[in-house]
């Protein structure tokens, strides 16, 4: 009885979970292509563990966007580290409507683009795994080092709506260990 109860509850914690998810609405009319191009990563908010316990550590980092075949993204990311820069690239894969994808390769279950204006900003709403804990995070995207106060304002309104408090969130630092300033994504 109790392993019963045990596996109920887990159900009802994934459907709340999805319930969750699905109101988190994806930019109308989203275009990838005017997506395309390099983004600097300015700011972040997630309950992960791992990034709660590193966020003030952490620096500006930068995704290089290209829109591909079917409605998927190909993105370079490069993330400043104490030992160096770290590049990574993953594929975008595109699920349901346009600009919402899921990365499997990050541990990404489901990435939106919640809203942007393709010439300077876009505020991005990822739920994820990572080491077997499931967590929300949202990024800042910026075409420069500096976003707008618009860009700032449109990220500080959405994140709590995804129930992120104001100390989970970080403005991340310029840096200059990753020099290449984003190559084209392959």
């Amino acid at each position: 009885m109790r392993m019963k109860s045990v596996l109920w509850g887990w159900v009802l914690a994934l459907l709340w979970v999805s319930a969750a998810q699905a109101e988190v609405l994806v930019q109308p009319d989203f275009d990838a292509k005017k997506f395309s191009g390099l983004w600097y990563v300015v700011s972040m908010v997630s309950d992960c563990k791992v990034f709660l316990g590193k966020k003030d550590h952490l620096l500006m980092s930068t995704s290089t966007v290209k829109a591909v075949a079917e409605g998927n993204l190909s993105v370079h990311m490069e993330f400043p580290r104490a030992d160096g820069c770290n590049q990574v690239d993953a594929e975008y894969l595109k699920v349901g409507s346009e600009g919402h994808f899921r990365v499997p390769a990050l541990g990404y279950l489901d990435v939106r683009i919640v809203d942007t204006d393709y010439s300077s900003f876009a505020v991005v709403y990822i739920y994820k795994e990572l080491e077997g804990a499931l967590s929300t995070m949202v990024q800042l995207y910026s075409r420069t080092q500096e976003a707008s106060p618009q860009a700032v304002k449109a990220f500080r309104d959405f994140y709590p709506t995804v129930g992120l408090p104001d100390d989970m969130m970080v403005m991340l630092p310029e840096s200059d260990v990753c020099s290449s300033g984003g190559k084209e994504a392959p």
